[in-house]
């Protein structure tokens, strides 16, 4: 299973933020440490990586990301699942009060439905990523899952030949 997702970056007063969303469901509810991750999904048969990271950003956060030229940031597994992510890193900002509404969204078709409590057979539906906030490297650090971690590597790096 591969996906595609995008690092979106800004310059805030010279500290570099960026933006995640917290993932959605009874499982990570009451977590916030490696509980957040690059808005990201799948890619559709046939679909380029970019165009697929554009896509699945929109879709998970109600909102398309900002114009602008996407930067590889190669891929990482995460080791759970098994799944290869493949990033992109973009330049842009996101009006907060944008980003604060990802919690308030309805149920839009970008939900999940999951089986829970596991082995009952009830299914209910959670959003994907239930929450979006803007942090500093060092605190995304801890935020980020940790299979997705090299993407903050990446991008330091990336800024630094900038």
């Amino acid at each position: 299973m591969t996906s595609a997702g995008i690092l979106l970056h800004r310059d805030r007063a010279g500290i570099v933020e960026v933006l995640l969303g917290h993932m959605g469901g009874p499982f990570w509810s009451r977590k916030d440490a490696a509980a957040w991750s690059i808005p990201k999904g799948e890619l559709d048969a046939g679909e380029e990586p970019a165009a697929a990271a554009r896509r699945e950003f929109a879709e998970e956060l109600g909102f398309p990301p900002p114009a602008g030229e996407l930067h590889e940031l190669g891929s990482v597994v995460q080791s759970g699942r098994r799944k290869t992510v493949l990033g992109f890193a973009l330049a842009g900002d996101v009006p907060d009060v944008e980003v604060a509404a990802v919690a308030e969204r309805p149920d839009d078709g970008t939900w999940i439905e999951i089986e829970w409590p596991r082995n009952t057979g009830r299914r209910l539906r959670f959003p994907e990523i239930d929450r979006a906030a803007w942090f500093d490297l060092a605190t995304a650090r801890v935020k980020l899952v940790k299979g997705q971690l090299p993407f903050l590597d990446r991008l330091e790096a990336l800024l630094a030949t900038a």
